[in-house]
């Protein structure tokens, strides 16, 4: 027969653990913090998992995110050009590494809240409840000002919006030339963000214009951005983002000096 051992201070939401032994097997309560902890734990996910919690809890999840994806991507980079290209003492640079990357996750965490707020604001007050189609564009522009737009003397920002706008290039020019989708396939591919096919705007026909445009656009774009960052770097150096000008002084500059085999080849000075 097996025998209870009652806890004088179970609560409702009790977890409980057979033991098996010899003789007899016996339940056992488990603690009461490990029941309140349990209970709490429960109520959680109740909320977290609930419908009328789910708009702000996507402000949640997006700072959240924002702030994990930043360190993932700022962290190994600053080590790298921090270690490699600056001086000074190990805790001046470990200082630079931690402030370039909460830098990059603050910005890409906050930039996250205010572009998340402004979609959910906009939808609740579109006349029917649903979102437009330039509220992303809206929300954007707010979030892109209050992050990025008032801190142009900041390298990390400049960096990101950088990055940003050489994509935002390659993908407008991806639009100019694509043909425009049947009204059907526009509509099903609207609501869905990863799809195969792109609605294009066809802004040159789709004849030999378009065609000639498709073929040598990415080795004009490709060419051009090279010959100007260098002729930049050449003789108006100063104007550059700081990185990218010890990116390229190291591998076109320092290249043209040495004293030594060693200097040569193994050290760069």
């Amino acid at each position: 027969m097996a025998a209870k051992l009652a806890h004088p201070h179970a609560v409702p939401c009790v977890s409980t653990q057979v033991v098996p032994g010899a003789v007899p097997t016996y339940t056992r309560i488990l603690a009461p913090d490990a029941d309140k902890r349990s209970c709490k734990q429960t109520a959680l996910e109740r909320i977290v998992l609930d419908p009328k919690y789910h708009d702000i809890l996507t402000l949640v999840k997006g700072v959240r995110n924002g702030v994990v994806y930043g360190c993932k991507v700022r962290f190994p980079h600053a080590l790298v050009m921090i270690f490699l290209f600056r001086s000074g003492s190990l805790r001046s640079k470990c200082s630079l590494v931690y402030k370039a990357t909460r830098q990059h996750a603050r910005n890409l965490s906050l930039f996250a809240l205010v572009y998340k707020s402004t979609m959910l604001f906009l939808r609740h007050t579109s006349p029917n409840g649903k979102e437009r189609q330039f509220d992303s564009f809206l929300a954007g522009l707010l979030g892109g000002y209050t992050v990025f737009g008032r801190t142009i003397h900041n390298s990390v920002s400049q960096q990101i919006v950088i990055y940003v706008a050489a994509r935002v290039c390659l993908a407008l020019a991806k639009l100019a030339v694509q043909p425009r989708l049947a009204a059907n396939a526009h509509h099903k591919t609207h609501h869905h963000h990863h799809h195969a096919q792109v609605d294009g705007w066809q802004l040159f026909g789709n004849g030999q214009l378009s065609r000639t445009l498709s073929r040598n656009g990415w080795p004009a774009f490709a060419s051009l951005s090279w010959a100007m960052v260098m002729y930049i770097f050449r003789w108006h150096p100063e104007s550059m983002q700081s990185s990218l000008r010890s990116s390229m002084s190291y591998i076109y500059v320092q290249s043209d000096e040495w004293d030594s085999l060693r200097t040569l080849l193994w050290h760069n000075k």
